[in-house]
């Protein structure tokens, strides 16, 4: 098998770093599973090793076949399904079909989707409530980053709008085969049962975030304004924030005192 590089593919290849990985997932016994990018098997192998039932989301059919293969030589290949399609495209409710969960995730990402497949978990799949993904390192620090954080920006609001986001270690690049430039990272992620500040809409909040962090070395009063028009410097003002900061200084809390003002000033 050679990995195509257009898809992002690093095989995960050290059986003693699936079981750990499978360890700091801290799963429920029994819990189903989603896995994203299972590639040639080995982190497949150590969730069917803990008991678990999988659905296995691969993109390359190639590599599906293969691990057809992988599974048919194990005493219980009917633990996992292998369904092949995009996880940036399908409908992963639909995917996970009937069972109610609660479903949890664990994954080694290719490295150029794992922000969007992370997300698109936590927007459309509500169902899956803990998630442990392998990601590049500097992704994996900005989906659990916090203000004053270097890797701090617009996606790690988001995550922290829908959960509970902690870097649980690192993986050297001695464990992929071909071996990537970068560490990776495993990042562990518990869905909120409901999101920890109130705004009049979610979507309004995310479009003020992305807005703020398109120019990160601008003050508010000025990157906001595509937004928020002459009304900026007020609805700041109103929420509490020095029209003079700038958008990595702000908290969930904050980017949601101004999400509340911005529409009572609509």
């Amino acid at each position: 098998m050679h990995p195509k590089k257009s898809l992002g593919q690093n095989f995960l290849v050290d059986p003693n770093t699936a079981r750990r990985i499978v360890a700091r997932a801290e799963l429920e016994p029994g819990m189903p599973v989603l896995e994203i990018g299972p590639g040639l098997g080995s982190l497949t192998l150590a969730l069917v090793a803990a008991g678990h039932q999988i659905v296995a989301l691969e993109l390359d059919g190639r590599l599906a076949e293969v691990l057809r293969s992988v599974l048919d030589a194990t005493d219980d290949p009917g633990r996992v399904r292998i369904e092949v399609g995009d996880a940036c495209a399908v409908d992963l409710g639909e995917l996970l079909g009937d069972e109610p969960g609660p479903w949890a995730c664990v994954s080694n990402l290719p490295y150029n989707v794992a922000v969007p497949v992370v997300m698109g978990i936590l927007e459309d799949a509500p169902t899956v409530e803990r998630i442990l993904v392998m990601v590049q390192r500097e992704v994996g620090e900005r989906l659990a980053a916090g203000p004053g954080d270097a890797q701090y920006g617009a996606v790690s609001v988001k995550v922290a709008y829908f959960a509970e986001a902690t870097v649980v270690g690192l993986v050297p690049p001695t464990v992929f085969v071909p071996r990537p430039k970068v560490e990776s990272a495993l990042v562990r992620l518990r869905r909120r049962r409901e999101p920890p500040v109130t705004v009049p809409s979610a979507d309004a909040l995310f479009v003020l975030v992305r807005a703020g962090f398109a120019q990160r070395r601008k003050m508010l009063r000025r990157s906001l304004l595509p937004v928020l028009g002459d009304r900026t410097p007020a609805v700041l003002t109103a929420a509490g924030v020095a029209p003079t900061a700038r958008a990595e200084a702000l908290g969930l809390e904050e980017w949601a005192a101004v999400a509340r003002s911005a529409a009572e000033a609509a």
